[in-house]
């Protein structure tokens, strides 16, 4: 019993340590996103297993998004950058996304002629 103990907390240890890294390392690109925008807000979608969304829009209306391998990993990256999160996509929040011609060419796609999405 006690070997079988000691496996699952290192594994546990091993498993917590990846999960600061990979934290680390977002809230580090969310940051240099906000400093490249003048700041930033973010938003945070479940994606199933996939694990979950971080949308970022910046003050100047660019945007992105980084992909977090768990919902946890996704909260805990965005509360570490320090950038203020929305419960949802919305409202004046999604008001300040700026799109340019290659955004709406993608989205309308062939209906209007722009490049097929394939």
């Amino acid at each position: 019993m006690a070997d079988t103990q000691q496996v699952d907390e290192a594994a546990d240890r091993k498993q917590a340590a990846k999960a600061e890294r990979q934290v680390a390392r977002l809230a580090k690109q969310i940051s240099s996103f906000a400093q490249a925008h003048g700041g930033a807000e973010g938003q945070i979608a479940y994606l199933g297993q996939k694990g979950a969304r971080i949308v970022l829009v910046g003050e100047d209306g660019g945007w992105g998004d980084l992909v977090a391998p768990t919902y946890a990993v996704a909260e805990q990256a965005v509360q570490k950058s320090g950038i203020t999160e929305h419960e949802s996509f919305d409202g004046d929040f999604a008001a300040k996304v700026k799109t340019g011609p290659y955004e709406w060419s993608r989205m309308a796609g062939i209906q209007l002629g722009g490049p097929s999405n394939g």
